[in-house]
């Protein structure tokens, strides 16, 4: 049960390079699109298998 089911902004910075603001606006453009498609979200946190879906190259990576 140690496995990650969200991951947060500071996840998406360390697996992508990418600075915390960049990460944050990440999570808020993929919470919206989720929100769209009429799934709740939660404000700074992304579900796993959504990330993994939609970034290429994630479904690779070791999780954080």
């Amino acid at each position: 049960m140690n496995e990650k089911t969200y991951y947060n902004a500071e996840d998406i910075s360390k697996m992508r390079g990418v600075s915390m603001g960049k990460s944050y606006k990440i999570l808020r453009e993929m919470n919206r699109d989720l929100a769209g498609r009429g799934f709740l979200t939660i404000a700074g946190k992304i579900p796993v298998e959504y990330f993994r879906e939609k970034w290429y190259g994630a479904a690779e990576e070791v999780v954080v």
